[in-house]
């Protein structure tokens, strides 16, 4: 049971990414998505980050949540 508290922050930190709110800032900054782009099939994701989002979207509500929040910062216009 994955017992994380479930944030952005614990997010990028599992994507390996940056955790810091100026590095979380700074990739969504600088990784918009159109509209007709998935999350998990940006370009900026290499396969074991696609495999995390796909089942944290798939087999837990809580980090859904978060995931989704993502999403949909990576597809508002900036």
């Amino acid at each position: 049971m994955d017992t994380s508290e479930v944030r952005m922050t614990n997010l990028f930190n599992q994507l390996g990414l940056d955790s810091s709110e100026q590095g979380i800032a700074d990739f969504i900054a600088n990784n918009p998505l159109p509209p007709e782009v998935y999350l998990s099939d940006a370009p900026f994701w290499n396969a074991a980050q696609r495999q995390l989002l796909d089942e944290l979207l798939k087999a837990d509500a809580r980090w859904a949540v978060v995931v989704d929040q993502l999403n949909e910062a990576l597809h508002e216009p900036h």
